[in-house]
């Protein structure tokens, strides 16, 4: 008689199991929505799903094709290079955001989970704007055979060497943010630096009134990106307002001037007058030991009257912005390049009057993008436009304003 009620009760028990696993299968849509946000989510939200707080940075990137992972066919495995300019700016992550979202996106658009996903790597120089630094990380990233590799150029004439080997070793390479006349780049995927600071210097022209004199600082002397931003606002402004002087300085070449004028005698950091006779040898400085904040507060000095600054990065217009503070000049006119967190407490605070804000989100997404076409043979659009905005401390807060700072 047990083992009967033993084997009822076994019965019993499997026909609850049945049942329940039947349940489970008839209302798939009651279970919770997985979280997508930042995975590969689909340009239109389905109800329940997280909304996509990128997409308005991505919506910026044109040819739209290269906003998204459609027609990205990758193999199982292979292995996206980028290479920036820093590794620790906050601008630098949000291209390695992008970039890991774009490849988020391509994984789940193939459907690939554990060893099969596509791989990335970002790397940059712990030194911002290291160029023996960059090329060393090239170096060692193209002995890994990566299927194609994505470098923003810190120097136009460093890295062709490297790019010749990737060509021998079929490893296509595109440019972001700045590039060089390397022939054999893939594409090239940017700001429309032109147009860009064409807008600063008619920005700039109207909030200056008759004549004044206008300070350009660069923030090297190597990169395309600054020499574009540089030499087109200049011209813009000699060109099509000829009331306003302009001055342009190179902030790595200004470091072997200052360092001179130092050891001539004919100019002293700090408070007091230069000597006028040359140091002793002893006593002389060597270029590299003159900071940027140093050369910042040369320029402030050798140009009293300016009213105008404009810098072409986020690094330099602060360095502007704390200069003037530091000189105790609060009506001059600053603009420039980025939206960082100290750069925008400084638009609100009013000592910068406005930025062009690029999408360094969008720069990394559309760089994966087009490295991935490049190793598919694809085809490339030769420039892909990442976008910018205009931003005042007027407009800071608007909705689409805010939908695009970093």
């Amino acid at each position: 008689m047990k083992i009967r009620y033993r084997f009822i009760a076994l019965m019993l028990y499997l026909m609850l199991a049945l049942c329940a696993c039947s349940g489970k299968g008839e209302a798939p849509d009651e279970q919770p929505a997985p979280d997508v946000k930042g995975m590969g989510a689909a340009e239109e939200e389905k109800p329940g799903e997280e909304e996509d707080s990128d997409r308005a940075r991505l919506d910026e990137i044109s040819p739209s094709a290269y906003n998204n992972a459609d027609g990205i066919t990758l193999e199982k495995g292979s292995y996206i290079s980028v290479i920036g300019k820093s590794d620790k700016a906050q601008f630098w992550d949000e291209v390695k955001e992008g970039a890991q979202r774009a490849v988020a996106d391509i994984n789940e658009e193939l459907g690939y989970e554990g060893k099969d996903k596509v791989k990335l790597a970002y790397n940059g120089p712990a030194e911002a704007e290291s160029v023996d630094e960059q090329v060393n990380i090239l170096d060692e990233e193209l002995a890994r055979y990566p299927t194609a590799v994505a470098i923003s150029i810190a120097d136009t004439k460093a890295c062709e060497v490297q790019f010749d080997l990737a060509a021998e070793n079929n490893i296509p390479v595109v440019a972001f943010d700045s590039g060089s006349e390397y022939k054999g780049l893939m594409a090239m995927v940017s700001t429309d630096n032109q147009k860009a600071s064409q807008e600063a210097a008619q920005h700039m022209a109207e909030e200056l009134d008759g004549e004044a004199e206008i300070v350009v600082i660069a923030h090297d002397s190597k990169s395309e990106t600054a020499l574009i931003r540089e030499n087109v606002f200049a011209e813009t402004i000699q060109s099509s307002y000829p009331q306003f002087q302009v001055a342009a300085y190179r902030m790595d070449e200004m470091q072997r001037t200052v360092a001179d004028e130092i050891n001539e005698g004919k100019y002293l950091i700090g408070e007091g007058e230069p000597s006028g006779e040359p140091l002793a040898e002893e006593s002389r400085i060597a270029p590299e030991s003159v900071t940027k904040e140093n050369v910042i507060d040369y320029i402030v000095k050798k140009h009293p009257n300016a009213r105008g600054y404009y810098a072409t990065n986020g690094e330099s217009v602060m360095t502007v912005a704390d200069g003037l503070s530091r000189a105790g000049i609060e009506d001059a006119v600053l603009m420039g390049y980025d939206a960082d967190k100290k750069e925008l407490e400084a638009l609100k605070d009013g000592r910068i009057s406005g930025l062009i804000v690029q999408n360094p989100y969008g720069m990394g997404y559309a760089s994966v993008i087009a490295a991935s076409r490049a190793a598919l043979q694809i085809g490339n659009e030769a420039w892909i436009d990442t976008g910018y905005t205009w931003v005042t401390k007027e407009n800071a807060e608007d909705e689409k304003i805010q939908e695009i700072l970093y």
